[in-house]
């Protein structure tokens, strides 16, 4: 246990040597590891596509492919019985030229530190792309928060807080929720290192209770971005909302919200899924009583008003609109094909593969990129650390205005990009935000 612990709560600075296998990945070699699709792989792929475009060097392009700054904890947990416990967390900062690291702290049992890695990747081109001054960041622990109760989850919240508090802070990195966290772990975390610090630090995360100066309009805010980014795709299909079909994959934090909104707006939500299961109403779901449903028994599976379908079966609905927002990889060269959706908006992070890009592209389908569609969750984020810093707070429809607006902006100017020199939304996105980032590089210098 005393080796695991000391190897665990090292810094984990990645080296030279590994820097170099991370590029020669990131350009196409490697080619026992190639085939083999991850997020991480996904996302070098995605760097290498928009560094090749933009022309850079490979040392910039080594610089930009590698994270900043890395640490993996030990988080032993007292459990209610008695027993300890001992799992595995990480922190991750890509980048932050631009500004401090900004990113979520996702708990799930398949955690590892690739995934957090390329979470990490894609928030700094998100933050970038829409034009916030954070790098990006990710964090997560190996765990199944459903395993724990309330109190297991606060003391494991606590302890890997103090384990990574040398590197967190409202100037360094500010976490907020992710999966299977949500806002009284923002609380617990808010509170650890404000105990540390010996005063209350409201800045140290995002996502937090309105009541200990969280934002009005966080909790659905990625929702509503992804809903806003929706409908203007929709139109620029030449599809008008209220005649338009959709499926949400995931009824989660995001699309449940997702599901509500775009029924709001008229859209006909004729599928909705979760990791159990899938229902379907050809006339449109009734998104209310469905999460009625949902908050009574845990799943969307059971809802009296459609019908089951299989959960895989949802990606390949016949609708207008596809809204992947649970987890990554669920679009792949296995069902590609199959899509016939005209319009996806990404709400989780990474769920279509570069080789599903290709086929989806090559089929005429819009696929709306993570780092675009997404990304209402960061603005509104960045929105709360200035409210939180100036200690003074904006209405719900203050926020809710300028979150359209930041949303819409960056859509036309990525459509812009795109349009001009005939790329697809995501290679346009990740130029652009790419760009952004290795322009803050070039303009700070290399140190010393």
């Amino acid at each position: 246990m005393t080796d695991l612990l000391a190897a665990t709560t090292t810094s984990t600075a990645t080296t030279d040597a590994a820097a170099s296998a991370a590029l020669r990945q990131a350009q196409g070699a490697g080619a026992a590891d190639a085939h083999i699709a991850t997020p991480l792989t996904d996302a070098r792929s995605q760097l290498a596509e928009a560094v090749g475009l933009l022309g850079y060097t490979d040392g910039l392009h080594q610089m930009l492919a590698t994270p900043r700054r890395e640490l993996t904890v030990a988080v032993p947990l007292r459990m209610d019985s008695g027993e300890s416990r001992l799992y595995i967390g990480h922190r991750v900062q890509h980048n932050f030229s631009r500004g401090p690291a900004k990113g979520g702290l996702r708990y799930a049992p398949n955690v590892n530190i690739d995934e957090v890695r390329a979470l990490a990747m894609w928030m700094t081109w998100k933050c970038a792309l829409l034009d916030v001054p954070y790098g990006g960041a990710k964090g997560g622990i190996a765990i199944d928060p459903r395993e724990h109760s309330k109190a297991e989850l606060e003391r494991v919240t606590r302890r890997y807080t103090s384990e990574i508090l040398p590197i967190i802070g409202p100037e360094r990195d500010i976490p907020a929720p992710d999966i299977g966290t949500d806002e009284q772990t923002m609380a617990w975390i808010m509170d650890t290192y404000s105990v540390t610090s010996g005063y209350t630090v409201p800045g140290i995360v995002t996502g937090k209770p309105i009541a200990l100066g969280g934002s009005q309009g966080r909790a659905s805010a990625t929702s509503r971005g992804v809903t806003h980014i929706a409908l203007a795709a929709l139109r620029h299909r030449g599809i008008e909302p209220s005649r338009a079909t959709a499926a949400v994959q995931g009824f989660g934090k995001v699309g449940a919200d997702a599901a509500r909104f775009l029924s709001e707006a008229g859209v006909t939500v004729a599928g909705v899924s979760d990791q159990y299961g899938a229902v379907f109403n050809a006339t449109g779901l009734d998104i209310e009583a469905l999460g009625g449903h949902v908050r009574a028994t845990g799943s969307v599976v059971g809802f009296a008003g459609a019908e089951a379908i299989d959960g895989a079966q949802l990606i390949t609905l016949d609708v207008d609109l596809l809204v992947p927002a649970a987890v990554e990889g669920v679009l792949h060269e296995g069902n590609a094909a199959s899509v016939q959706a005209t319009v996806i908006v990404e709400g989780a992070n990474g769920p279509t593969t570069p080789g599903a890009d290709r086929i989806l592209r090559e089929n005429g389908v819009l696929v709306v990129p993570d780092i675009l569609a997404n990304a209402g969750g960061v603005i509104v984020s960045y929105f709360e650390w200035v409210q939180a810093n100036q200690a003074y707070w904006w209405r719900a429809d203050e926020v809710e205005s300028r979150l359209e607006e930041r949303m819409l902006s960056a859509w036309q100017h990525v459509l812009g990009y795109a349009e001009t020199r005939g790329l697809s939304l995501r290679t346009a996105a990740t130029a652009l935000a790419v760009e952004r980032v290795a322009e803050a590089h070039k303009l700070r210098g290399l140190y010393p």
